[in-house]
């Protein structure tokens, strides 16, 4: 049976699911993983909670929370060269264990992008209206975020239009993305300049050299201090797997996907190291004024650090992170709506997540209900607390750390019977994934632990348990809740008729059955008639390719 690429190449105009197929390179697919981590947002985010947990230690802190990704990355490239899916996640760990595992690391996927984007939605909502008041001279501006009938609105707006783009196609995804990313790692750079400009002409807050031993990990506190830090700069580090989402519309699918998402990994790295150097060494890590440990300062470092650093350029930090803000929304988006498809086409959901765009070869019904799930948490969570809403920056470690945890895992038992190829498949398909799945899910349930206590988080409890626990855990009992329902409704897909359970060794990858049906004029409505392609396709696998 010829492979997945070469079906590609006779069918360019789409993939296996009707997604339009050759469209991004390596270079589109490290724009799109570096915008949808988005490092201007996610340092003003991230960076200021993870120095008041480690205080100096903050660059070891981010090499230990970069390592688990780096070790889970060679699993996920080895199982992207595998089968290259949409599902990721989901489509891996239903094949490597069972039905249910599968759709939960899935739903682990779906509930993390959507509680980011609602956060991405709120800090482009603060930034918009702060680059207005620079813009005009008017502090009351940027008031504006406060009055909920003002911001929730924006938001709506915003998260709407971030859909469309992604609506449109990995083309305008990709076009837009070049833009606000060059925009984003110039005004970083820029800050990081001017911050050690600072320190060296003695204008800085509170100068502290840098030293060899903020890079040692062993000096930052006991074990709980370490899980916290590593949970915070695991979410920094958390979007690289976008770039896999989109394998089906690479022009290779795989190596592509797998290509860029080292890259991008490698790329934001550096930017994070510099950045946090230049915070530490410029403001200091104490609790009070400008200083980095400030808990006034924790919702957005930059938002305090920009003026006194930056001075009249001040203004390029907001435009910096409105502009990370907004291509990380947009960008997001790919990654849920991709995931939904890929559980409608196999049965994991209703068929109508399968649906396709006609004209633009993007899922249409999965999109839509990803921008729709985004704004209903965002208003929901806003509505509850504004504490709620930046305590799911902490649950979300948790979802993180959960589902790349099982996939690491699913990449191990997978290709269990390929393992000992060579020296070099024992390493990458064997003890880097296997130890980074462990480190992350020993992450997930010491941090799912701690944050049971109260003060963890914002310090927002309810019934004397933490709201980071409760919002975290949360998540995950819906989760199993609609799993249930719909093995109910459907249970074809979780009796492994839609998505056998299989290894390496004995599987066949159904977009080379269906590219086959594309070809041959059997599958026109690919897509948009989800239920019957998975049958079809199913039962041509089982006949030909089953032991």
């Amino acid at each position: 049976m010829a492979t997945s690429t070469e079906k590609l190449s006779r069918s360019e105009s789409f993939s296996g699911k009707g997604l339009a197929a050759g469209k991004v390179g390596v270079l589109g697919a490290v724009v799109i993983g570096v915008s949808c981590i988005a490092p201007a947002y996610t340092l003003t985010s991230g960076l200021g909670p993870t120095i008041s947990e480690v205080g100096t230690h903050v660059p070891a802190i981010l090499l230990l929370g970069f390592i688990p990704m780096l070790l889970v990355a060679f699993g996920y490239k080895e199982l992207n060269n595998k089968v290259p899916d949409s599902g990721t996640s989901f489509t891996w760990a239903t094949k490597a264990f069972n039905p249910w595992i599968g759709w939960m690391g899935g739903w682990g996927l779906i509930a993390a992008t959507v509680i980011v984007l609602s956060n991405l939605a709120a800090v482009a909502v603060d930034f918009f209206y702060l680059m207005l008041a620079q813009l005009f001279g008017n502090p009351s501006i940027a008031e504006l975020t406060r009055n909920l009938w003002v911001n929730i609105p924006t938001t709506i707006v915003l998260i709407s239009l971030a859909a469309w783009i992604s609506y449109v196609g990995v083309e305008a995804t990709k076009t837009v993305q070049y833009v606000l990313v060059l925009v984003q790692i110039i005004v970083l750079g820029g800050f990081v300049f001017m911050a050690f400009r600072g320190v060296n002409e003695g204008t800085a807050f509170d100068a502290t050299p840098v030293s060899l031993d903020w890079f040692n990990p062993l000096s930052a506190g006991d074990f709980s201090v370490i899980a916290a830090g590593v949970s915070l700069s695991i979410f920094m580090f958390w979007g690289w797997d976008t770039t896999l989402t989109m394998n089906e519309e690479t022009k290779d699918p795989k190596t592509t996907s797998a290509r860029a998402s080292l890259i991008v990994m490698l790329v934001i790295m550096t930017v994070y190291i510099g950045v946090a150097l230049a915070v530490v060494a410029w403001a200091g890590t104490g609790d009070e004024g400008l200083g980095a440990g400030n808990p006034d300062n924790q919702e957005s470092i930059f938002a305090a650090l920009a003026g006194p650093v930056m001075g009249p350029f001040a203004l390029a930090m907001a435009v910096g992170i409105m502009a990370s803000s907004f291509a990380s929304l947009q960008s997001t988006m790919v990654s849920p709506s991709r995931t939904l498809l890929a559980m409608g086409y196999y049965g994991a959901l209703p068929p109508s997540f399968a649906k396709i765009s006609p004209k633009y070869r993007t899922p249409s019904v999965a999109t839509v209900f990803s921008a729709a799930a985004a704004g209903t948490f965002y208003i929901v969570t806003r509505l509850l607390s504004e504490n709620a809403l930046w305590d799911t920056i902490t649950a979300l470690g948790l979802m993180v750390c959960f589902y790349y945890g099982i996939t690491a895992l699913a990449a191990v038992w997978y290709l269990r019977r390929e393992l000992f190829e060579s020296t070099k498949t024992i390493f990458t398909r064997l003890i880097f994934p296997l130890l980074g799945g462990i480190m992350l899910l020993i992450m997930f349930f010491k941090t799912a632990y701690d944050s049971l206590d109260p003060g963890y988080g914002s310090g927002s409890s309810l019934g004397g348990i933490g709201m980071v626990f409760i919002l975290g855990m949360g998540v995950l009992v819906i989760g199993v809740t609609i799993m249930v329902i719909t093995a109910i409704k459907n249970p074809a897909f979780f009796r492994g008729e839609t998505l056998p359970r299989v290894d390496s060794t004995t599987d066949t990858y159904m977009g080379d059955v269906v590219g086959e049906a594309l070809e041959r004029g059997e599958a026109r409505t690919v897509g948009d008639t989800g239920e019957k392609i998975v049958a079809e396709t199913n039962t041509a696998v089982k006949d030909e390719d089953r032991p």
